[in-house]
């Protein structure tokens, strides 16, 4: 029978249009302005930490909505952002510099529809608010690396080849290594072999029966260009970790990279991660040097003075017997005892190296270097920021058995901490220091600016367009009209779906475009229905050859303008392929809604009328 709905047509409307629903529904439930409170090194989060702080929110007489611990930071709800501000200043008085407090917007969906993973749909940083980085690489630091590295290297070679040499030290003012023998024979004979072993380093022979290597500029380049696209990696890796939500993280320059963080009012922790340039190296303990005397400056050449965590000295071999360059998968846990630790991962070739360099080490203690790099107030002679390095044994302990791919470090003092560590870890060690040379906050004020005139532009479009429908098309128009509203409740829900979708300003003007063309493939069927009917066609015939000739035109027409839209998606950036994914998704949520939407309201209330008169 003509014009009659099949169940399976009755079951995809319903699903999909429930389905679409239930996840657009988070996008009507405002932020709430929070604090976000996490450990820094040495602090820890505690339920006790929540009572204090809700006992010294309400003495200062600050409302909250809410204060909860969660993954182990602390987050507090507010009212209004007012309150937020008051709030912070209390909770950072309150709670001292072993914690940082983060301005945020935490979203405000109710539990039963975060239970089944629906959330609000993401918005950019243009419409959210946020902050933008702009950093800088220290490529000194990155090339005094390369240096310290193949030293490391060379003494390996060349002990392998059993070439004697006196000495393989860095000269980081030139960025070469000299390498230092006691006959000519030596020299030429490590020559040859570092020359095969390194093709891209230039060797050259010095005075005093030395060799030098140095970077050819092929080499050079290849190191910057490595140094920059490895930061980018491992940033992006860093800004997941710590939940934001599509960020922008893009190289600028030579040396720049450019990193905006929607939703994030507060730069305080994400300049804490960001910036952190952590790693670790395991070395062994020195058991025969005197710890006195190497207080007194007089530490053996093959060892180096560092201090604990007590500040306590210690002396460990210079030789490094693992780096956390290795590591592939940090997590944070418990040891038997319940005291914090951190579970490490290795790739196969740390694994192998670290497996060679402990085979010989039983019994022996090895230490856990923790390293990072903090911006300083001075400048050097080009202005930029001079960086202090911070070493400092988190551990020691005594190598019982031959370790492989996978152990474990403990000696923390909190859960906080290695939580810390495990992610710094596991976002990777940055190859180089990152200096925040330029930072920007977008107020919210500004996001919700832009948000009102796009929700303004799409209800004048939609008012416009529903008033032409209407009074065109008469009731035929009403459906229509109800196509348009499920095609933007299906749009709205699947970019809440969808978990890389982020709406920018340029989205939102594809979401106009798309109410515009939204009533095109309705316009097409109804007009075929006129025809149909003007012909002398009954109201059942015209029905069904209105929408089912209509068809391949819409197709074509919705067809070309879809591969628009994925050609700007494939060669644009930023703004254009956020233009483009919403213009694709409306189209193919168009053609659904008005095909196979209003063909089953159509069907249901006409598709069996007798005669030819209907209100179209």
């Amino acid at each position: 029978m003509l014009n009659q709905n099949s169940i399976w047509r009755y079951l995809m409307v319903l699903v999909v249009l429930t389905v679409s629903l239930i996840y657009a529904l988070p996008n009507i439930y405002p932020e709430d302005p929070s604090l976000q409170i996490t450990a820094t090194r040495g602090g820890d989060v505690t339920a006790e930490k929540v009572v204090q702080l809700e006992q010294a929110l309400q003495k200062s007489n600050i409302a909250v909505k809410s204060v909860v611990l969660e993954k182990g930071q602390i987050l507090a709800r507010f009212g209004s952002a007012e309150e937020q501000l008051k709030a912070r200043e209390v909770v950072n008085a309150e709670l001292g510099s072993e914690y940082v407090t983060a301005l945020n917007m935490a979203p405000a969906t109710p539990a039963w529809l975060n239970s089944i993973g629906a959330t609000p749909m993401k918005l950019g940083l243009d419409l959210r608010g946020g902050v933008h980085f702009l950093m800088e690489v220290d490529m000194k630091t990155a090339m005094d690396k390369n240096v310290n590295d193949l030293v490391q290297v060379y003494r390996v070679d060349l002990r392998e080849a059993k070439i004697r040499y006196r000495s393989v030290t860095p000269d980081l003012v030139k960025q070469q290594v000299v390498i230092s023998f006691r006959n000519d024979q030596d020299v030429s004979a490590a020559k040859a072999v570092l020359t095969k072993q390194d093709p891209d380093m230039t060797f050259t022979e010095g005075d005093e029966m030395s060799l030098i290597a140095s970077f050819s500029e092929a080499r050079l380049k290849a190191l910057r260009e490595d140094a920059v696209a490895q930061n980018i990696t491992i940033i992006r890796n860093r800004v997941n970790a710590i939940g934001v939500a599509e960020p922008l993280v893009q190289r600028q320059g030579a040396e720049r990279i450019v990193v905006q963080l929607p939703g994030v009012q507060d730069t305080a922790r994400a300049k804490e991660i960001l910036g952190a340039t952590a790693t670790l190296e395991f070395r062994l303990v020195d058991e025969t040097a005197d710890v006195q005397s190497a207080v007194a400056g007089r530490v053996p050449p093959s060892a180096q003075l560092f201090k604990d965590r007590a500040g306590n000295p210690v002396v460990l071999q210079k030789r490094v017997m693992l780096t956390g360059n290795h590591i592939v998968g940090a997590n944070s846990g418990f040891d038997e005892n319940g005291r914090p630790q951190v579970n490490i991962d290795l790739d196969a070739k740390g694994g192998n190296s670290f497996s060679t360099s402990t085979k010989d080490a039983i019994g022996k203690s090895m230490a856990t270097v923790f390293i990072e790099y903090k911006p300083t107030d001075k400048k050097d002679s080009n202005g930029k920021t001079i960086l202090e390095k911070k070493e400092e044994v988190v551990s020691i302990a005594t190598i019982q058995s031959r370790l492989g791919r996978s152990f474990r470090i403990t000696g923390l003092d909190a859960p906080g901490e290695a939580q810390n560590l495990a992610l710094l870890l596991r976002a990777g060690a940055l190859i180089a220091p990152i200096l925040i040379v330029e930072e920007r906050t977008v107020g919210p004020s500004l996001g919700q600016e832009n948000i009102d005139l796009g929700l303004s532009a799409i209800m004048w479009g939609m008012l416009a367009v529903v008033a032409f429908m209407v009074i065109y098309y008469k009731w035929f128009g009403v459906v229509a009209n109800i196509a348009l509203a499920a095609n933007l409740v299906m749009l709205i829900g699947i970019m809440s779906m969808i978990p890389g979708a982020t709406l920018t300003l340029p989205g939102m003007a594809g979401i106009v475009l798309t109410v515009g063309m939204a009533v095109d493939a309705n316009v097409l069927i109804f007009e075929r229905i006129r025809e149909e009917l003007a012909e002398g066609r009954s109201a059942v015939h015209a029905i069904h050859e209105g929408y089912d000739r209509a068809f391949a035109t819409i197709a074509d027409s919705n067809i070309t303008t879809l591969l628009v839209a994925l050609i700007l998606f494939g060669v644009g950036t930023g703004p254009v392929k956020g233009f483009a994914v919403t213009l694709a998704l409306g189209i193919c949520t168009s053609i659904f809604t008005a095909v196979l939407v209003s063909r089953v309201i159509v069907n249901v209330i006409w598709g069996q009328r007798r005669g030819s008169d209907l209100p179209v």
